[in-house]
């Protein structure tokens, strides 16, 4: 009669593992969003600084490669063009890995690690 029972303690283990992996997901999302890394090109004339996730922070262009003038407001506008971007590939990405998920019957409240 109890024969399922087993099986049942079993599918617990597996959910709180899960529910601890969605745990240190975040927890590696987040330090990933504290890690800085730079780019450069050009022989350094133009260097990116980004977080582990690919969130672009800032950018710098050596005023030799156009007018000082202008250095400020190109700067501002090529992050500003590579956040929305960014942005934008995170929702499609999300919006992609949601169709996959579409036929798994995950438990309320469960989210997997994407």
């Amino acid at each position: 009669m109890l024969k399922g029972i087993g099986q049942l303690g079993d599918m617990a283990k597996i959910m709180k593992q899960a529910q601890e992996m969605q745990g240190r997901m975040a927890d590696i999302q987040g330090r990933l969003e504290a890690i800085e890394v730079t780019g450069e090109a050009g022989a350094g004339l133009v260097k990116v600084t980004a977080s582990a996730k690919g969130a672009v922070k800032a950018l710098s262009i050596d005023p030799s490669l156009f007018t000082a003038e202008d250095r400020e407001v190109v700067e501002d506008l090529i992050v500003a063009a590579g956040q929305d971007a960014q942005a934008r590939g995170e929702a499609a990405a999300k919006a992609e890995m949601g169709k996959l998920a579409e036929g798994l019957e995950l438990p309320p409240g469960m989210k997997l690690p994407f």
